[in-house]
């Protein structure tokens, strides 16, 4: 591995997780290497180590040293090819990055199980799901005006092609290949340009009579899906895996997976903090962190029983009645990979960000 990206992946114990997940983001890596300040390794942190803490209420300025793995595979460096040892190590214990440390125990390089694949190789095949994908289509896309006066919002185009087929096309990269579309405002219109388009999956709608909230058309299907299905606004662009978020709701026995993604939530202003009828002190244009709600979801069919048949509905409120009804409502925390493309900003931002 060259130097320049070795010390990228090198952390010390002491930095925070909110750190950790930037240097994730900018290493484009799943691990960091914690080490001392002789470069000596310490632990390992993933994505899935963050993941895990923030859903056990770790704070995002708490250290990375209390969630790091200190139970961790390598090698020791030697001037002979490790290749081969590095492989039956890799793919025995089902690790991507291995480091190779020196007899002091400092990390001198590491093996990534994409640099031992043969390059002119062909990627294995993206295993098909059965499970629909719902896309929310029939708002307004009031956030969108003046464009939505004229094109419903899944019409509007990024690159060369519409919102609608690059959320469907992603979706499709994970493996999933029916998707159902809820329509409504300007539905004509969709209904016209799925009959005329090609596309490489199945893509079937359902038609409210009335706008149905973010939720109330999921009633309309309660006889169509009858296995754990995902549910996406049609503004939610998401460049994450999602048969790995599947296969954890899965694994969690949930009865809906939220997925949320970090958002550091900048105030431009002075925030007065009040006690005892008093200004306490002044907030100069704080900062927070919080997960968001990207709009995508995963549920189990009986799900669609809390929802009160063709009547409005939005998500937070059917939310609300599972935790009520104390079932498993899990999030899957990921930090980056998300676009509300409803949002002018975040939509010209997708238009110069992604390739399509």
């Amino acid at each position: 591995m060259q130097k320049d990206k070795l010390k990228s992946l090198l952390v010390p114990p002491d930095i925070t997780i909110k750190q950790a997940m930037q240097n994730l983001n900018e290493s484009a890596q799943q691990i960091l290497f914690v080490t001392d300040e002789h470069l000596r390794l310490l632990g390992t942190v993933t994505d899935g180590d963050i993941r895990r803490a923030i859903i056990r209420g770790s704070g995002f300025t708490d250290g990375i040293d209390a969630i790091m793995n200190r139970k961790y595979s390598f090698l020791r460096w030697k001037p002979t090819s490790l290749v081969e040892e590095a492989k039956e190590l890799m793919v025995g214990r089902e690790i991507e990055q291995l480091p190779i440390l020196d007899e002091e125990g400092v990390v001198v390089d590491v093996i990534l199980w994409t640099d031992m694949l043969d390059r002119k190789s062909q990627p294995a095949p993206i295993l098909p799901h059965t499970n629909y994908v719902v896309i929310m289509a029939g708002g307004k896309g009031t956030r969108m005006d003046p464009f939505t006066r004229i094109f419903p919002k899944p019409l509007i185009p990024i690159g060369e092609k519409t919102i609608i087929e690059v959320i469907m096309d992603r979706f499709h990269k994970s493996g999933f290949q029916k998707f159902i579309l809820t329509l409504n405002y300007k539905k004509e219109y969709i209904k016209i340009f799925l009959h005329e388009s090609d596309m490489p999956y199945s893509v079937e709608w359902v038609e409210e009579t009335d706008f149905m909230g973010t939720a109330g058309s999921l009633s309309l299907l309660k006889d169509k899906l009858q296995e754990t299905f995902i549910v996406a606004n049609c503004d939610s662009l998401l460049d994450v895996n999602v048969s790995d978020v599947l296969a954890w709701h899965k694994e969690q026995g949930a009865a809906m997976t939220v997925i949320g993604c970090y958002n550091e939530v900048k105030i431009h202003f002075g925030v007065l903090e009040l006690g005892n009828g008093k200004l306490q002190r002044i907030l100069e244009k704080p900062t927070h962190d919080v997960i968001i709600n990207t709009g995508i979801y995963i549920m189990e069919p009986h799900v669609i029983n809390y929802i009160d048949d063709g009547k409005e509905e939005n998500m937070d409120k059917l939310i609300g009645k599972l935790i009520a009804a104390d079932e498993n409502v899990t999030v899957y925390p990921i930090h980056s990979g998300w676009l509300d493309i409803g949002r002018w900003d975040q939509y010209k931002q997708a238009l110069r960000d992604y390739e399509f």
